[in-house]
């Protein structure tokens, strides 16, 4: 760490420490903020991909959905949709469209 203390006070090099272009960006403002339009995306199966081996072709257990969490958060109006709760989504859109509709009938 004294090496690091020794460039931050060279005066060559001073200016980085005052230079907002190389602070570290803030937790909050790394994530995009996602509305509630596309919070299907976090739990949908057409947007999760299972890895089975990373680019260099070591074996790896790896879903695209981490990914997802990782660069995307859902808006403040929108964070209160837990995974419970996404998981109850899904399934009452798999028995909205299960159901038959009210005209047909069988014959």
């Amino acid at each position: 760490m004294s090496s690091q203390e020794e460039i931050l006070n060279d005066g060559r090099f001073s200016c980085i420490t005052r230079d907002p272009r190389f602070w570290e960006m803030p937790e909050k403002k790394r994530k995009v903020k996602i509305d509630k339009r596309f919070r299907s995306m976090f739990y949908d199966k057409k947007f999760k991909l299972k890895y089975t081996v990373d680019k260099r072709g070591r074996p790896v257990n790896y879903t695209s959905t981490e990914d997802l969490r990782k660069f995307y958060a859902l808006s403040e109006s929108d964070s209160d949709l837990s995974e419970d709760d996404s998981k109850e989504y899904t399934e009452k859109k798999k028995k909205k469209k299960k159901a038959k509709p009210k005209g047909e009938a069988d014959s």
